[in-house]
């Protein structure tokens, strides 16, 4: 079963989340991937989210560029932490997106990482799953100390 669910607005955004696909392959974390707009499938989108937490997923990932409106729509339908990862696309070079996920209203709640930075979310979905996971928690540990030594 999935842990992570990765939801992107558009296939145009496969190849800047490969990044969050590496590192939850390398963690071993388990993960399911759709691509689902907010906008041009709004049924479906809200169904990866209120649907997740019953099919075992822990935590979500959404990317989404311009008006990012996805990672909100989804967390609006899910108690599930939701990490919106802002991609640059348009005229604004991510700027848009960065403003739509980080300033949601009160009662919403989005994790935002920084434009691009799919990494880091996949390592914030990480974290968030280690504080159950004994395991994942060394390996994330282990990650840490290679950082500092490299």
């Amino acid at each position: 079963m999935p842990l992570v669910r990765v939801v992107l607005g558009s296939k145009s955004d496969l190849a800047a989340c490969e990044p969050a696909r590496q590192v939850l392959e390398e963690f071993g974390v388990d993960y399911d991937f759709y691509v689902s707009s907010a906008h041009r499938a709004p049924e479906r989108t809200a169904a990866l989210a209120k649907n997740a937490a019953a099919e075992g997923v822990k935590v979500i990932i959404a990317a989404a560029g311009m008006a990012a409106h996805l990672p909100g729509v989804l967390a609006s339908h899910t108690v599930l932490p939701v990490i919106g990862i802002p991609l640059a696309s348009g005229g604004l070079g991510g700027l848009d997106a960065l403003l739509s996920v980080a300033q949601m209203p009160p009662g919403v709640p989005v994790a935002c990482v920084a434009v691009g930075a799919a990494k880091n979310a996949a390592l914030l979905a990480i974290q968030i799953l280690a504080l159950e996971d004994p395991a994942l928690s060394g390996k994330f540990l282990a990650y840490k100390k290679n950082l500092a030594s490299g």
